[in-house]
């Protein structure tokens, strides 16, 4: 019954699709500002119905809510086209809710715990980045995509979700002498979306000055340039720097809160809007200071560890979940659907199987194995982390402003959307019966 209530709810959205273009030609005959409103408000209502749907019916079922909402945007590619016609919309939207997305992050981390964990979580966010990002290259090209797509491709795809795995690992209760998987695998997943977000867009950077990528080695020597070297670092320097500002705007909040607390005041209903505000207002001095916003973001919520301290914060940060949740989650993914149809998710089919059982099955694993050499991790860890590699909000934002750029690239977008599908779907389902064969749970 609930896939065929699933199922009910991809014709509806197909039959509103092929509707779409008589509703959207009446929308243009209101003229200037109420046409501009009109497609607002219809694509924000798509994006808030049938999110809400997806997730609604994707309880108790083998689809995450995050697949069901990918794949019912693309349905609705045709209603969705307003926001393909305003790209740059799409990736002003998209980088505001990744950047609250990643404060949640860091927020879902204790940081006492994540200092006992710096070393290997470091190695697999940064090196295990960089390995994937060297291993997925040759074989994209060797799949036939051009230098440009199998490098931008491999740097978008090379970012884990912290928004698909922390609701997986939830539900996994450790060992203790395995407990520190979870916390490792949730602080890589938030770093390394910085670390995707700055690679991505020195990628894109060499690409715009013209730079060769045909070649492994013309990719290398473009990227360890001294030039680039130095925007790299640029980006991780002023970026943990904005974050560390955002941090003390969240500690003297925390003050003004314990102030208030202590005088029985409690929780007030706009403490959220100051909540929300901060980590996009971190996310803009870093860019503003020419470090990566999204590191900036994560650093902030890591550093204030709202989660992990004061009650009183409880409610606050209950709510932020409730609103990414059931809005910012949804609106990212069906994101997809304005830039990809049926028909290029059809044709792309093939190759975004063998892509996505390339990443999963050989990309990951070595990047694993080889990353976490120099750490104490054992054998069942390593196993453990080479499974868990589920691909979804930020390659998504990150693909969205790539195509932005490079809109001739046109496998970049319904590429990203599969590999975003496949892990997203098979992961989260694989990961706790891989837990129980590796003995890892109690």
């Amino acid at each position: 019954m609930k896939y065929a209530k699933i199922a009910g709810l991809f014709v509806v959205a197909f039959l509103l699709n092929r509707a779409a273009p008589a509703i959207l030609d009446r929308f243009v005959q209101l003229g200037g500002t109420e046409t501009a409103i009109a497609n607002s408000l219809w694509c924000m209502g798509l994006f808030l119905v049938f999110g809400w749907a997806c997730s609604k019916l994707a309880e108790g079922t083998v689809f995450p809510n995050f697949t069901l909402q990918l794949l019912v945007g693309i349905v609705l590619h045709d209603a969705l086209a307003p926001i393909a016609a305003q790209i740059m919309l799409a990736v002003v939207v998209c980088t505001a809710l990744a950047a609250i997305i990643l404060k949640g992050g860091g927020d879902e981390l204790d940081r006492k715990d994540v200092v006992k964990i710096a070393f290997p979580t470091l190695m697999i966010a940064v090196i295990g980045y960089l390995i994937t990002f060297f291993v997925m290259f040759p074989l994209l090209m060797l799949l036939g995509l051009n230098g440009k797509t199998a490098a931008l491709l491999a740097a978008i795809l090379g970012s884990t979700d912290p928004a698909a795995l922390i609701p997986t690992l939830k539900r996994i209760v450790f060992k203790d002498e395995y407990k520190r998987l979870s916390s490792i695998s949730v602080a890589e997943s938030a770093l390394n979306d910085a670390v995707g977000a700055i690679f991505t867009a020195a990628v894109a950077s060499m690409i715009l000055a013209g730079t060769s990528v045909d070649t492994l080695g013309g990719l290398v020597s473009g990227l360890f340039s001294a030039e680039n070297m130095l925007q790299l670092g640029q980006q991780f320097l002023f970026g943990t720097i904005a974050g560390v500002i955002g941090w003390a705007a969240m500690y003297a909040y925390e003050a003004h809160k314990s102030r208030d607390n202590e005088r029985d005041v409690g929780e007030t209903t706009y403490d959220f809007a100051l909540v929300l505000a901060i980590p996009l207002v971190t996310f803009l001095l870093a860019q503003v200071i020419h470090g990566n916003g999204f590191l900036a973001a994560f650093v902030a919520g890591l550093l204030a560890n709202y989660n992990h301290g004061k009650e009183y914060f409880r409610t606050t940060l209950h709510t932020m979940e409730i609103k990414i949740e059931s809005i910012a989650k949804p609106t990212i993914f069906m994101m997809v659907g304005p830039f990809v149809a049926l028909g290029d998710l059809g044709d792309t089919a093939v190759l975004g199987l063998l892509v996505s059982v390339v990443f999963i099955l050989v990309a990951r694993p070595v990047a694993v194995m080889l990353s976490l050499l120099p750490t104490d991790l054992s054998m069942k860890d390593k196993l453990f982390m080479s499974i868990v590699r589920e691909t979804g909000v930020i390659p998504v934002v990150l693909a969205v402003i790539t195509v932005a750029q490079f809109p001739e690239l046109t496998l970049l977008m319904p590429l990203t959307a599969w590999v975003v599908i496949w892990t997203l779907t098979l992961l989260p389902a694989v990961t706790p019966w891989w837990s129980r064969k590796l003995g890892v749970v109690q």
